[in-house]
């Protein structure tokens, strides 16, 4: 009887807080924002998810009357970022503007991410995304992904490709390619995007699997030699190049996504404050001709529960395959 008081005790108390806690947080963010909101980018400067934040951002900051400060933390695939917010006040005044490789791929490719996405996060935005292109390096001989497949099957082992890190959308489409393909490749990683594009122009890898927007000006310029892309639709921004299914990797499909989120427990009111406001940006028809030139696929906005159940199945399809492939951070 004495245990049941208690838990009866404790119960009555939880209900009594609760409803303190929901006004506590309705409070603060009818208020909210009255300080500069972080911005933590897991990527390097001048990669995709750099060029859209940073548009994002400055969006943002008009809308709230706030500075919205962007920080740039790359390394080991943006795991050092997503930490971070991991560990920080779930106020609204820590967000990060994620990809498909730091809340989905590096779940699998890291043993110890430090952080779990589907527990420590709580989604504020999807903001579309953008499909790869495969390169090599302007001298290289390969012409079509098939030179590239001929190439690896005569060498196993030997035939690199870079990226912007592990567990990055660069790096499981070389993952994919090789188990589409039933080759050996070896993954090169690089502190970001940007380094990782750059070693594939001097030659120093066999190529890579880069985001559009980032590679675009190097296609255009002849620095690097584009092979495919890696969407089953191909880009706008280079309709004569055919995907990768068109010639002859039958079924292979990357396009990464991306979005905001905050750390778990933030009050549901400070959510969906940001994701109106967010939705209100990626809708705009500036942010229309802004990002869609550059190859930034804008879809029709959704709630942050529609989110985090994209989040939740992507992890569900993509974690067996990279499991499957043997792929880690090493």
């Amino acid at each position: 009887m004495a245990i049941s008081a208690r838990r009866t005790g404790r119960a009555a108390r939880a209900l009594i807080l609760l409803p303190l806690a929901l006004a506590a947080g309705a409070a603060a963010a009818q208020g909210y924002p009255t300080k500069p909101i972080r911005l933590l980018v897991p990527l390097a400067a001048g990669s995709t998810a750099d060029i859209v934040s940073r548009y994002a951002g400055n969006e943002l900051s008009k809308a709230v009357g706030q500075p919205v400060v962007v920080e740039n933390k790359p390394g080991a695939g943006g795991t050092i970022a997503m930490a971070e917010l991991a560990r920080s006040a779930p106020d609204g005044y820590t967000i990060a503007f994620a990809s498909q490789g730091t809340l989905v791929f590096n779940q699998a490719i890291y043993a110890k991410p430090g952080y779990d996405s589907l527990r420590d996060f709580a989604p504020v935005a999807f903001t579309g995304g953008v499909s790869n292109v495969m390169i090599v390096p302007p001298g290289s001989l390969a012409a079509k992904p098939a030179d590239v497949i001929a190439a690896a099957k005569a060498k196993p082992g030997e035939v690199t490709f870079s990226s912007g890190g592990a567990g990055t959308s660069h790096h499981l489409s070389g993952v994919l390619f090789g188990q589409v393909t039933g080759t050996q490749l070896v993954h090169v990683p690089y502190k970001g995007a940007p380094q990782g594009v750059q070693a594939v122009m001097a030659g120093e890898v066999a190529m890579g699997f880069f985001n559009t927007p980032t590679v675009i000006s190097q296609i255009k310029g002849g620095l690097v030699k584009a092979l495919g892309v890696t969407s089953l639709k191909r880009s706008p921004l280079l309709p004569d190049l055919p995907t990768l299914d068109e010639l002859g990797v039958k079924g292979y499909e990357v396009n990464t996504w991306f979005g905001f989120v905050a750390p778990a427990g933030t009050p549901p009111e400070i959510v969906a404050r940001l994701n109106a406001e967010l939705n209100r940006v990626f809708a705009s028809a500036e942010a229309r001709d802004k990002l869609g030139p550059q190859g930034f696929d804008l879809p029709p906005p959704i709630t942050p529960a529609a989110f985090g159940r994209l989040i939740a199945d992507d992890m569900a399809k993509w974690v067996p395959i990279v499991k499957a492939a043997g792929a880690t951070s090493n």
